[in-house]
C-alpha cells in the first residue's frame, strides 16, 4: 500500500488525455449555430489529430487552413445532408477546442490520484494537445505534444526507442503474413513514434537557444545524439527491408484491394524513411547549434527579468480578491505606470496669461494662384458641319421609306467625304431609336430603321439593308409622347 503504482499514474494520465476529446461529444449538443449530434467529434478530434502529426516536419508544422481542408471529407462523410458551410465551421469549432483557444495559456488541466509514502494523494495533471508556434516568417503553425501522438497510439510516457523497435517488429511479421489492413496501422503507429522521436530532439534544441544552462549537454544529450543515431540506422536497414517486401507484394498480388493497401503502405514507409534522413541531418548539426549558442548567450549580458503578464499575475488574481484587499495592488500598480514624474503646474498669473492671450493671426489665403496655361483643345469631331447638313437632307424621309443601300449611293454620288461613313453610323443608330432623349431635346421628328431580312450588298459595309423613315414626335396633352 504504501508503495507507489507507476503503471496506475500512468494509465490515469493517458485517460486524462482522452478527457478533452470526449469532452466535444458531450458538448456539441449545446452548439446553437447547428444541429450537431450527428458529428462523432471525437472522432474528428482524433483525425484533426493525426494530420496535425503527418504534416509535422522538424521545423515546421501544419497550417490552420491545410489541417480543415485535410479533415473536411471525413467531416462531409459523417452528415453528407448538410452544407459545405457547417462541415468547415464543425471542423474548426474542433480544431479551436484542441488548441483550447479562450484559455490564458492554453492548456488542459486534470486531477488525478496516486499511491506514495504518504497515502493516497491528489494531484494535476498538465498538458496540451495541439500548440501554436511561430516561424521565423511570422506564419503561425501547428504542432501535436507528445500526449496529442500518445493519444494516437494508444499508451502515454512509452520509451521512444523500444515502440519503434516493436513497431518495426509487428510490421515485418503483418507484413509476411499478408495482413496489410493491420500492418497499416503498425506502419502509422512507427511513424507516429518517429516524429514523436524528432519532437524530443527539437525540445532540447530550444531549450538550449533559450539557455544553454538549461540542457545537459556534458552527458544527456550526447547520449540522446548517439543513441538517435543507432535508432536511424538500424531504421534504415529495417525499413528498406520492409519497404522491398512491400513492393514485392504489391507488384505480385492479383487483388485490387491488396495492391490499394499496398500501395497505401510503399507511401507510409517512404514516408518514414524521409522523416529519418531529416533526422539526420538535424543531429548532424546539434553539435553546431550547441557551439553557436554557447557563444551568443555568453556574451549577451546577463539575464534580463521576465516581463510581468498583467492579465494572468495581476488582472485575474486581483478580481478574486474582496475589494478592501484589491485596493493596495491596484494602487501600487497605477502609480507605477503612470511615470517616475509629474508634470509642472503653471502658476495662476501664468495661466490666465496663456488663456487671454490673442490668437495669432492667420493669412486667410494661401497666396496668390498661377494663372494655369491652357492648351487648345484637340478637334474631336471627325465630321465637319457640311457633312451633318448633307447627312440630315439625306435622311429627312417624311413620306416613303427608302434602303440604305441607296441612301449610300446618293451620299457617294455627292463626293462628299465621310458622308457615306456618316449616313451608315445614323443608320446604325436608328434602330433603336432613344425616343425620350429625342423628347427631352425639343426634336419634332425622329429617324427609324427597320429589318426586313435583306441583306446590304454594298463594296464598304455591311450586315442588313435597313429601311429607313423618319417619324413625327408627337406632344399629348397628358405630358406623354407618341411616335407617328
Amino acid at each position: 500500500m504504501g508503495l507507489a503504482d507507476e503503471g496506475l499514474t500512468r494509465r490515469l494520465k493517458a485517460l486524462a488525455c482522452t478527457a478533452p476529446l470526449h469532452d466535444l461529444d458531450a458538448r456539441k449538443a449545446k452548439l446553437d449555430w447547428a444541429d450537431a449530434t450527428i458529428y462523432q467529434m471525437a472522432e474528428i478530434a482524433l483525425h484533426t489529430i493525426d494530420q496535425v502529426t503527418i504534416a509535422m516536419d522538424f521545423d515546421t508544422g501544419a497550417g490552420h487552413d491545410q489541417v480543415i481542408d485535410r479533415v473536411l471529407p471525413f467531416i462531409a462523410v459523417q452528415a453528407r445532408s448538410r452544407m459545405p458551410e457547417e462541415h468547415v465551421r464543425v471542423a474548426k469549432w474542433v480544431l479551436d477546442n484542441l488548441i483550447n483557444v479562450g484559455t490564458t495559456d492554453r492548456g488542459f488541466r486534470r486531477v488525478y490520484g496516486s499511491l506514495g509514502p504518504g497515502g493516497y494523494q491528489r494531484r494535476q495533471f498538465d498538458f496540451k494537445l495541439l500548440v501554436e508556434l511561430a516561424a521565423p516568417d511570422g506564419e503561425v503553425y501547428l504542432r501535436a505534444t507528445d500526449e496529442a501522438i500518445n493519444v494516437l497510439v494508444g499508451a502515454l510516457d512509452t520509451d521512444v526507442e523500444s515502440a519503434q523497435i516493436a513497431a518495426e517488429v509487428k510490421l515485418e511479421n503483418l507484413i509476411n503474413r499478408g495482413r496489410l489492413a493491420d500492418a497499416k496501422l503498425a506502419a502509422e503507429q512507427a511513424r507516429y513514434r518517429t516524429v514523436q522521436y524528432g519532437e524530443t530532439l527539437r525540445a532540447k534544441l530550444d531549450a538550449t537557444r533559450r539557455d544553454v544552462r538549461a540542457v545537459d549537454w556534458e552527458q544527456e544529450v550526447p547520449e540522446l545524439i548517439e543513441s538517435a543515431l543507432g535508432h536511424i540506422e538500424s531504421r534504415f536497414r529495417a525499413e528498406n527491408a520492409i519497404l522491398k517486401n512491400i513492393t514485392t507484394a504489391r507488384d505480385e498480388s492479383e487483388d485490387a484491394d491488396h495492391k490499394r493497401r499496398a500501395a497505401e503502405l510503399v507511401d507510409i514507409v517512404a514516408d518514414c524513411i524521409r522523416r529519418h534522413t531529416r533526422l539526420q541531418s538535424r543531429l548532424a548539426d546539434a553539435g553546431a547549434v550547441f557551439r553557436a549558442e554557447q557563444d551568443r548567450q555568453q556574451f549577451s549580458g546577463p539575464p534580463q527579468r521576465a516581463t510581468l503578464d498583467l492579465f494572468g499575475q495581476l488582472l485575474m488574481p486581483t478580481l478574486g480578491l474582496p475589494l478592501a484587499d484589491a485596493t493596495a495592488p491596484a494602487e501600487h500598480f497605477f502609480h507605477a505606470v503612470a511615470g517616475i514624474a509629474t508634470p509642472v503646474v503653471p502658476s495662476l498669473s501664468s495661466l490666465v496669461s496663456l488663456l487671454l492671450r490673442p490668437a495669432p493671426e492667420r493669412d486667410q489665403l494661401v497666396g496668390e494662384v498661377p494663372e494655369p496655361e491652357l492648351v487648345p483643345a484637340e478637334v474631336t469631331d471627325r465630321f465637319g458641319d457640311d457633312v451633318w447638313r448633307m447627312a440630315d437632307e439625306l435622311l429627312d424621309l417624311p413620306d416613303v421609306p427608302r434602303r440604305l443601300s441607296g441612301l449610300l449611293e446618293d451620299a457617294r454620288r455627292s463626293g462628299q467625304p465621310g458622308l457615306p461613313s456618316l449616313v451608315a453610323l445614323r443608320a446604325l443608330h436608328a434602330y433603336s431609336p432613344e425616343v425620350g432623349a429625342a423628347r427631352r431635346q425639343g426634336e419634332r421628328q425622329v429617324l427609324l430603321a427597320v429589318d426586313d431580312g435583306t441583306l446590304l450588298d454594298d463594296p464598304d459595309f455591311g450586315g442588313a439593308d435597313l429601311l429607313l423613315t423618319t417619324a413625327q414626335v408627337e406632344r399629348m396633352d397628358d405630358e406623354t409622347e407618341e411616335v407617328a
